[in-house]
C-alpha cells in the first residue's frame, strides 16, 4: 500500500497534491494512533509551526475519512505574532478546530478547559533565528512546557488526569557526538557547549528533558519526549533560514544556489510526513519518562551532496539553470558548535512504536520542491 503513494507522488504537479499525498499517507501510518485519539482533545501548542501543519492536517484529515467514529477535537495554542498562516485560516471552518491565541511563556488560559492529550512544539527551532532571540527560545522551552506540565499535575489532582503529554526535544541534545557515537543512540550523554551561539536551545531542551522525566517519575504523568534528526518538506517555511528552504528558494529565484560552508558536514534527512507519523507514535505509545529519535538512519550525506541532489531535481522540475557555490556567511557564528555529523539510531522507536519511515530522500525532495513551488512567499520565520 505504502509503495502505491510512492508511485502515485512521481506523477504529482502541485502542492495540493503532495499534502493530499502525505495526509493519506499518514491516515494510513496512524491507523491505531488515530483511532486511539478518537472522541478526545489534543491541544497543539505551536500548532501553525512547522510540525503543526501535518499535526494538525493530520487529524483532521483523519476525521474526513473516518466519519463514523467520534472525531479528534483539536486544539491549535499559538501566539500567531504574523497572524493564522493561509493554510489554518483554510480550515478555521472545521467544527473539530479551535485556535487559541496564546503566548506559551505565559500561565495557560483558563478558556483551555480540559484536554486528553497535549504536544509541546512550541519553539523557535531554526539556528538562524533561535541566535537572534536567544532567551524568547530559552523561555518557550522552559517556561512553557512547565505551564503545561503543572497544567497536566492540577487535571490529575482533580480527576481529569491527561493520557498522554509529548515534548518536543531535538537531536541538538547530543551536541557533536564523538566518531565513535554515530549513528547516535538515544543513551548517548551528549557532548554540549553550555556557553555557545547555539546553546540557548540546546540546553533549554535538555532541561526540559529533565523537567519531563521528573515530572512523570515523582507524578506518575504520562511524558514523553521526541528528538527529530533533520525534519524537512511541506510546512518547513520558505524563509525559515534551514538548509533545504534555502536550496529552494535559490532555485525556484532562478539564483545560484549558495552554501556557506565547504559542504563536508554530513547529515540524515526525514521528511516531515514520516516524522509526524513517529511523534504522534510516541505520544500514544510511548513509554512515560522516555526519549525517542525519529528520523532515518540512511543515507548519510554532505551538505555539498545534498545541494548537488536539490540543484538536479530543480533541473527536472523547473528547468533550474544555476549552480552550486560557495560563499563565507557575514555571520561570524553561523558554523560555531555546528556537529560534524548526525545520523539516528531509530531501533527503539521501531521496536517499541511500530515507527517505520516509508518516504526515500530522493522522494522526499521531489515532494519538497514542489510544495515550495506553490508556497514561494511566506513571512520571515
Amino acid at each position: 500500500m505504502v509503495i502505491g503513494f510512492i508511485q502515485y507522488s512521481r506523477i504529482m504537479k502541485s502542492a495540493t497534491d503532495v499534502v493530499a499525498t502525505d495526509l493519506d499517507l499518514l491516515s494510513h501510518q496512524l491507523e491505531a494512533e488515530f483511532d486511539r485519539l478518537s472522541g478526545r482533545s489534543l491541544l497543539i501548542a505551536g500548532g501553525a509551526g512547522f510540525l503543526g501543519y501535518y499535526l494538525v492536517q493530520g487529524a483532521l484529515h483523519w476525521n474526513r475519512t473516518h466519519g463514523a467514529q467520534p472525531p479528534i477535537q483539536v486544539i491549535v495554542l499559538d501566539n500567531f505574532i504574523r497572524g493564522v498562516p493561509g493554510w489554518l485560516m483554510a480550515l478555521e471552518q472545521d467544527s473539530n478546530l479551535r485556535l487559541l491565541k496564546h503566548d506559551i511563556t505565559q500561565p495557560l488560559p483558563a478558556a483551555l478547559g480540559d484536554v486528553e492529550y497535549l504536544i509541546h512544539a512550541a519553539s523557535i527551532a531554526s539556528p538562524t533565528y533561535y541566535r537572534k532571540f536567544p532567551i524568547e527560545t530559552m523561555d518557550a522551552n522552559v517556561n512553557g512546557l512547565r505551564f503545561l506540565l503543572d497544567y497536566s499535575l492540577a487535571q490529575k489532582q482533580k480527576g481529569k488526569p491527561v493520557e498522554g503529554v509529548l515534548y518536543y526535544s531535538s537531536s541538538e541534545i547530543y551536541g557533536d557526538p564523538t566518531p565513535d557515537s554515530i549513528p547516535t543512540q538515544e543513551s548517548y550523554r551528549g557532548y554540549v557547549s553550555c556557553t555557545g551561539p547555539r546553546a540557548c536551545y540546546d540546553e533549554s531542551k535538555r532541561y526540559g528533558e529533565t523537567l519531563c522525566v521528573n515530572f512523570a517519575r515523582q507524578h506518575g504523568l504520562p511524558i514523553k519526549v521526541a528528538r527529530p534528526f533533520n525534519n524537512y518538506g511541506p510546512g518547513l517555511k520558505i524563509t525559515d533560514g534551514r538548509v533545504i528552504p534555502d536550496f529552494a528558494r535559490n532555485i525556484l529565484g532562478g539564483e545560484d544556489i549558495v552554501m556557506f560552508s565547504d559542504g563536508l558536514a554530513r547529515r540524515t534527512f526525514c521528511y516531515v510526513a514520516d516524522a509526524v507519523a513517529g511523534y504522534y507514535k510516541i505520544l500514544v505509545k510511548g513509554k512515560s519518562g522516555e526519549a525517542y529519535n525519529i528520523g532515518v538512519e540512511t543515507p548519510e550525506i554532505s551538505m555539498a551532496e545534498l545541494a548537488d541532489r536539490v540543484a538536479a531535481l530543480g533541473r527536472e522540475l523547473f528547468g533550474y539553470t544555476g549552480k552550486v557555490v560557495r560563499q563565507q556567511s557575514a555571520d561570524k557564528d553561523y558554523l560555531v558548535d555546528n556537529p560534524s555529523r548526525r545520523s539516528p539510531v531509530i531501533t527503539k522507536a521501531r521496536t517499541e512504536l511500530g515507527y517505520d519511515p516509508q518516504v526515500p530522500i530522493e522522494e522526499g525532495l521531489r515532494r519538497s520542491l514542489i510544495w515550495y513551488s506553490g508556497n514561494r512567499e511566506a513571512s520571515e520565520a
